[in-house]
């Protein structure tokens, strides 16, 4: 059974589908369907029930898919074992967030993939939050704080933000001198919470406001409009800050410094390109000061 026969099956498995599975891997749908014909052959039995409305695994299909991802991660394992200085082989799949991954992290991984001419790096660029298992992705770049999750996360930097608000706004409605006082101003809203620094104390704040985004430079563009204040990491409102077109407010309290991570699902052997990635970013950014410090 061809190990690229089996990583093309976890790949249907986790799609949820031969038209999803071929779209994520860039080849045809017919050499997805040819693949997992083989495998069906040698098995003898079927591992995906089609119908008119798409495909699903059978019990069977369920069964072989964690086998056969255990089986292309240890494979993985093995040949980075082999050649731990070599070329970066196969294809790996991270998940980037849009607000921030285009300018800071595009450029890292263009770094890679040209260091490592034989990797398939497919970047995914979303400030959804993305399930690494479900989604089949090797890992993803997270900013801010992380949830509670069984995932495995490397600290690679440090990040910086601000409450902010245009002069127009300010001008007509005034600026919030305490956490107590957001409450009555409109926020531009991202994060359900917003936490501040009262000396060595975190304050939560649920904003309330009628725009909401999970995108942050929709919400720069919407602070800069003067529809309210924003909670935004420096990275995204550096520019605005420069022009004039935003201002910091409620100085007093500052954001608590958040994080820049790597996080990957559990696995006794965390896998090179991963740790390559680690390493890329924190080159990367240990000069950049405006919005990033390094964790070493």
């Amino acid at each position: 059974m061809d190990i690229e026969d089996l990583r093309i099956f976890v790949e249907v498995a986790d799609a949820g589908g031969i038209t999803s599975a071929a779209r994520r891997l860039g080849v045809s749908k017919s050499m997805v369907s040819r693949a997992l014909t083989r495998i069906e052959s040698a098995l003898g039995t079927q591992l995906l029930a089609r119908t008119t409305r798409g495909a699903g695994l059978t019990e069977a299909g369920v069964l072989f898919r964690d086998h056969a991802a255990k089986v292309c991660a240890e494979i993985d394992v093995a040949r980075e074992a082999v050649l731990p200085e070599g070329d970066l082989r196969g294809r790996f799949r991270v998940a980037v967030p849009l607000t921030s991954g285009p300018v800071h992290f595009a450029p890292v991984l263009a770094k890679m993939a040209r260091q490592h001419p034989q990797l398939q790096i497919h970047a995914d660029y979303s400030d959804r939050f993305a399930d690494l298992i479900v989604d089949g992705f090797d890992c993803a770049i997270r900013v801010g704080s992380l949830r509670d999750s069984n995932l495995i996360a490397k600290r690679v930097g440090q990040i910086y933000g601000k409450l902010v608000a245009s002069p127009d706004y300010i001008r007509l409605h005034g600026a919030p001198e305490t956490p107590e006082d957001i409450a009555s101003h409109q926020a531009l809203v991202g994060a359900e919470t917003w936490r501040f620094m009262d000396g060595d104390k975190i304050v939560t704040v649920q904003p309330q406001g009628r725009f909401r985004t999970d995108n942050g430079m929709a919400l720069a563009t919407a602070a800069a409009e003067g529809l309210g204040i924003a909670w935004l990491p420096d990275c995204v409102t550096q520019e605005y800050l420069v022009s004039g077109a935003l201002v910091p407010v409620m100085t007093r309290f500052p954001l608590p410094v958040g994080g820049v991570y790597v996080v990957r699902p559990p696995s006794p052997h965390p896998s090179r390109k991963v740790r390559v990635l680690s390493d890329f970013l924190i080159e990367s950014f240990e000069n950049d000061t405006h919005c990033w410090d390094v964790e070493m």
